[in-house]
């Protein structure tokens, strides 16, 4: 079984993934991690040195290892991998897919002390990230709305979040 997190940048993935694979006894996955530590470089660095469109082929190639694995694992995907592509009919295919769904104001409140290590945002100023993240939201919601489930997260406490991915499995 594998099950593939996504959603916008922020939105919890990374966090949901790995306490929910601690409590289902599963490897964890991040795959912005996983892409770090094959490249040798961290996200913003293969963003400035090889550009979005080498980091893009390579996010598709890293997702195909992992949903090619043949052990059960939760794989948290990077806010745009579903967009790019065939990653989501990839995802489809091959795993339960869940969409963490954020409010445009909780993913401005999680990001706004962040955008130094999140490359997308890093150079648009907190005066312009609300908007900045509700137009890139809008093009992407198309994608994360393909899930299996969709989770809202808003508030909730982690646990609640892991409870529902849970009981939707």
């Amino acid at each position: 079984m594998k099950i593939v997190l996504l959603g916008y940048m922020a939105s919890g993935k990374s966090a949901v993934g790995a306490v929910l694979a601690n409590k289902l006894n599963i490897k964890f996955i991040d795959l912005d991690s996983y892409i770090e530590e094959h490249e040798q470089l961290t996200i913003s660095e293969i963003f400035t040195k090889k550009g979005e469109i080498y980091f893009r082929k390579k996010e598709g190639e890293y997702l195909h290892e992992l949903l090619n694995l043949k052990k059960d694992c939760i794989i948290s995907l990077g806010g745009g991998t579903p967009c790019y592509g065939n990653n989501m009919n990839l995802i489809k295919n091959n795993a339960a897919s869940f969409y963490l769904k954020a409010s445009i104001t909780t993913l401005f409140e999680r990001l706004k002390n962040e955008t130094a290590q999140r490359p997308l945002v890093s150079d648009i100023g907190e005066e312009n990230l609300k908007e900045y993240i509700a137009k890139h939201l809008f093009e992407r919601i198309l994608f994360y709305e393909k899930s299996d489930y969709t989770i809202s997260v808003g508030e909730k406490n982690i646990f609640i979040i892991i409870d529902e991915i849970i009981e939707l499995l």
